[in-house]
C-alpha cells in the first residue's frame, strides 16, 4: 500500500525512482518487485526486519548488485546499467554497514578519498570545512589513523567521507548498528542536521523509534517486498501494521 497523493499538494520532484526492482544473489531472489520513490530534499527511511532485503536494496541502487529486472532512475537518468563509480559521479553516495574505512589511513586521508571522482574535487577545501563543522570530533582527530577511532567516530567519518563526494543524495545503511545509545543519538542528530540543510537522505533502519520524529517518508519492507509506504502519520494510521512491523500499539 502506498499513500495516495493529495490533488491539492504540489507534486514533488522525484530524485530517485525505483520501479519493480528484482535482485538477489546466485539462485536466491531477495528483492521481489520493489517500488520506491524519493523526492528531492526528502528524508526517506526504509524499515523492516533484518535479512529481508533492505541492504540489498541499497546495494542494487548503487550498482553493487546487478538488478535482474526493473528500472532505477536517478535525477531522470537510468542508472541500473551503470558501473558503481559512474553512479557515484552522478552524486548518489552509498554509506554501507560497517563503515568500510581505510584503517591505516588518517581521518583527513579517508575524507580526501571521498572526493575521488573528478566532479567532487572542486571546492574540496570548502567541503572538508563543512564536514569538520558538522563533525567537530573529526577535526580534532584529523591526523589519527581510522583504526584508533571509537565506533561512533568511525560512523561519523564514514558519513563525512560521503559528504566529500559532491553528494546530491546520501544512502545510509543502519547508522545505529553496534553503537551505544548515547552515540546513536549523537549520530542521528548530525544526520538530521545534514537533512535539514537540504541533503536528500535514504536511510535504512530497523528501529522505527530512531526515525519517527525526523522521517518525511517511511517504506516498510518484508521478504523483499513493500508492505506499506507513506508519511509517518499514514503508516501509523494502520494500527495492525504499526503493531506488527514497528512494535507500536496505536
Amino acid at each position: 500500500m502506498t499513500e495516495p497523493h493529495s490533488a491539492g499538494d504540489p507534486t514533488p520532484t522525484v530524485l530517485l525512482d525505483v520501479v519493480d526492482l528484482h535482485a538477489g544473489y546466485g539462485l536466491t531472489e531477495v528483492l521481489r518487485g520493489i517500488n520506491l520513490r524519493v523526492a528531492e530534499g526528502e528524508f526517506s527511511v526504509v524499515i523492516g526486519p533484518n535479512g529481508h532485503g533492505k541492504s540489498t536494496l541499497l546495494r542494487a541502487i548503487s550498482g553493487l548488485v546487478a538488478p535482474r529486472s526493473g528500472s532505477i532512475r536517478f535525477a531522470g537518468s537510468r542508472i541500473d546499467t551503470m558501473r558503481t563509480e559512474t553512479i557515484v559521479g552522478q552524486g548518489l553516495i552509498h554509506i554501507p554497514q560497517g563503515d568500510m574505512l581505510f584503517p591505516d589511513m588518517t581521518v583527513s586521508e579517508n575524507l580526501a578519498l571521498g572526493a575521488f571522482v573528478k566532479s567532487a574535487q572542486k571546492n574540496r577545501a570548502a567541503k572538508l570545512e563543512r564536514v569538520y563543522d558538522i563533525f567537530p570530533r573529526l577535526a580534532e582527530r584529523a591526523t589519527q589513523r581510522a583504526r584508533t577511532l571509537s565506533g561512533g567516530e568511525r560512523r561519523m567519518l564514514a558519513i563525512g567521507r560521503g559528504l566529500m563526494g559532491d553528494a546530491r543524495m546520501l544512502m545510509i545503511d543502519e547508522p545505529s548498528l553496534g553503537l551505544a545509545p548515547v552515540l546513536v543519538e549523537e549520530v542521528y542528530r548530525q544526520i538530521a542536521r545534514i537533512a535539514a540543510e537540504g541533503m536528500t537522505v535514504l536511510l535504512v533502519e530497523e528501529d522505527f523509534s530512531r526515525v519517527r520524529d525526523v522521517a518525511d517518508h517511511v517504506t516498510l519492507v518484508e521478504n523483499g517486498s513493500v508492505v506499506l509506504s507513506g508519511s509517518v502519520d499514514y503508516v501509523l494510521s494502520h494500527p495492525a501494521i504499526a503493531a506488527t512491523y514497528l512494535g507500536i500499539d496505536t
